[in-house]
């Protein structure tokens, strides 16, 4: 079923145009990179099957070189079995499915670095597109208003100079929205690389939410993905730290031989092995597993750190994009506004349409800092919601 939702979203991206949480759906389900990190997993599951298994015995199969007329003359059938000390195999588990959660967190901390992508692509785009529309907006003003102007007007060398301007203008409006269109074109294609798929068409919508607190924000961190995988990579090190513990002890070996003598008869030996930690190799890598532990923790503690840090300056851009977008849209605009009707009405009189075209453009300049205020305000929120382990 679940493959058959995810054919209707593919085939239907084709035709019309599709959400930014389709995408996020899809690509979480058919991913390339993160399909590697699954296969991963299911490899290490294997290994965990077999970590706490007894090593093969082995099989042995001797004979002397005396006549069969001597009493020591035989072959040797013998077999031996390596029996870990206590305690051993349950560890060596412990081992692998420290491994196998270090993997999971990586899987997850993979997910939510793909969604932080895939938003800041779509939010590129709705902002580029924003910034098209409206420029297209204007080039379609700035005609209107030259052609109004021309026509209530006789033409003087200095009115002429004000239409010549607003024709420049329009020419850098043209040369803008060229480069809008490449890069639009570039977005979609990242976009469909994150997506593993072809995308045309983006549905999306933006808008400024409400002003950020940092402190909200901190105390969500308890999710980020990379303090949680250097967490099961601590506990796989402290696993790692008690089999070097215990490896200080000897394992054993279980013998069994059958002695067939031609002439003679046959019997049975038995015996036992032990190995003899004596030189102190089992020492050094307990030691050595133990600086890593200390180290495991270190990176930990230094994780946490640059989290924070990363946070701080993820606050301070969404608290930046916040405060301009309503300086732009509360204190600028308005008075913006009323300058370009001053100046709007004064065109079919003969004013100055020099003066026109700059209130018209700072006009322009204003809407579009409030368009990138809420598409940076976005962005920044995505990269927080990556730091707190978001999926969506």
């Amino acid at each position: 079923m679940k493959r058959v939702v995810l054919g209707i979203i593919f085939f239907s991206s084709i035709a019309q145009a599709i959400s930014l949480h389709e995408i996020i759906d899809t690509s979480l389900a058919k991913n390339p990179s993160l399909e590697s990190i699954n296969e991963r997993i299911q490899a290490n599951k294997h290994t965990i099957e077999v970590s706490d298994q007894f090593e093969n015995p082995q099989l042995l199969i001797t004979k002397n070189t005396l006549g069969t007329e001597q009493a020591m003359s035989k072959s040797v059938l013998s077999v031996q079995q390596k029996i870990p000390f206590y305690n051993k195999r349950a560890t060596n588990k412990k081992i692998a499915l420290a491994q196998d959660e270090v993997l999971s967190e990586k899987l997850q901390a993979a997910k939510t670095k793909l969604v932080e992508k895939i938003k800041s692509e779509a939010y590129t785009i709705w902002k580029l597109g924003e910034l098209y529309k409206i420029i297209d907006e204007y080039v379609t003003l700035t005609k209107q208003n030259v052609d109004l102007y021309e026509s209530y007007t006789s033409i003087n060398e200095n009115q002429h100079i004000g239409i010549m301007k607003a024709e420049l203008s329009l020419s850098d409006l043209q040369i803008q929205k060229s480069a809008l269109r490449a890069k639009i074109a570039s977005a979609y294609a990242r976009l469909s690389y994150l997506a593993a798929f072809k995308v045309k068409h983006l549905d999306i919508s933006l808008q400024i939410g409400k002003k950020p607190n940092l402190a909200l924000l901190q105390k969500n961190l308890i999710n980020n993905p990379d303090i949680k995988i250097k967490e099961k990579e601590l506990r796989k090190q402290n696993a790692k730290l008690q089999m070097a513990d215990i490896n200080n002890y000897p394992d054993f070996n279980l013998i069994a031989g059958y002695n067939y003598r031609e002439n003679f008869d046959n019997y049975f030996t038995f015996g036992l092995g032990i190995n003899l930690p004596i030189y102190g190799t089992e020492d050094y890598k307990e030691e050595e597993a133990r600086a890593l532990v200390l180290s495991a923790a270190s990176q930990k503690a230094d994780t946490q750190i640059s989290v924070n840090a990363t946070l701080a300056s993820y606050y301070a851009q969404m608290l930046s994009a916040y405060e301009i977008y309503h300086i732009v849209q509360d204190d600028a605009l308005p008075q913006v506004a009323h300058m370009f009707e001053l100046s709007s009405s004064s065109i079919s009189i003969g004013s100055d349409l020099f003066k026109y075209i700059d209130v018209l453009f700072q006009k322009l300049d204003l809407e579009q800092k409030s368009i990138k205020a809420v598409a940076n305000y976005n962005l920044a929120e995505a990269k927080i919601s990556q730091l707190q382990g978001e999926i969506q």
